[in-house]
């Protein structure tokens, strides 16, 4: 049951992220709404989520400084005293080629996508102590070497391989983890519309889908407590065209 527990959204401010804190919020839970620079998209997501009869705590923090992770965490405790279900749905994105990415872009992206995830497991595995579950959410370019975007496919496999190492770790805790892995849900800012229509047609299901495909994806991982170490592809066959 959904009903009354603690959910936390990373990165659920604007988009994907955000439809999956609502979905949780529609569902009876109270949410922790994550961002760490989109204030006026945070407020509106938890006042949305409010108005569905459920509490909504904002949290503000880059994923990758461990210090601001964990006051994230003390507020979450503070205000809630444990936590049900984490979502580590944050991700940065960013495109270059292999030989230009520095040092700093490289750490940026891991910082983001796989240590943050690997600090919020930590922090809200602490905060299960009758139980959880986390789901990670990844994407195609964790399964496949994404030519334009290497560091992002490097960060994407990691998290695949955290999932699974965690799902081992945290069991006898009666802690679930699961990965759920998106395909095009959600048209990239500045992306053609005609390329996203080519994209649809690319697919065995010959059609995109929505944030709603992914939020009810993490619905079923959260209630269902016999799944630990998956990776359910949300992705309308694109990991098999």
């Amino acid at each position: 049951m959904i009903q009354g527990q603690v959910v936390c959204v990373t990165g659920s401010a604007r988009r994907v992220g955000r439809a999956i804190a609502l979905a949780f919020a529609a569902a009876g839970a109270n949410v922790v709404i994550h961002h760490h620079a989109s204030d006026e998209d945070a407020l509106q997501t938890a006042a949305d989520a409010k108005a569905l009869g459920v509490e909504a705590l904002i949290v503000k923090g880059n994923l990758a400084n461990p210090d601001e992770v964990a006051v994230m965490f003390e507020q979450i405790h503070a205000t809630f005293g444990r936590l049900d279900v984490m979502v580590n749905s944050a991700a940065n994105y960013y495109r270059n080629h292999l030989l230009d990415i520095s040092y700093e872009e490289w750490q940026t992206v891991l910082g983001v996508n796989l240590t943050g995830p690997f600090l919020c497991t930590q922090h809200a595995a602490r905060l299960m102590p009758d139980g959880g579950c986390i789901i990670n959410i990844g994407d195609n370019g964790g399964l496949r070497p994404w030519k334009s975007r290497p560091h992002h496919s490097v960060s994407k496999a990691g998290l695949l391989m955290l999932t699974k190492v965690s799902a081992a770790s945290l069991g006898e805790r009666n802690i679930r983890v699961n990965c759920i892995i998106p395909g095009p849900v959600l048209i990239p800012d500045g992306e053609p519309d005609r390329a996203w229509d080519n994209l649809a047609q690319s697919l065995p299901l010959k059609r995109t889908g929505t944030p709603t495909d992914v939020a009810q994806a993490c619905l079923f991982l959260a209630t269902n407590d016999f799944i630990t170490g998956a990776i359910l592809n949300v992705d309308g066959g694109e990991a098999i065209r």
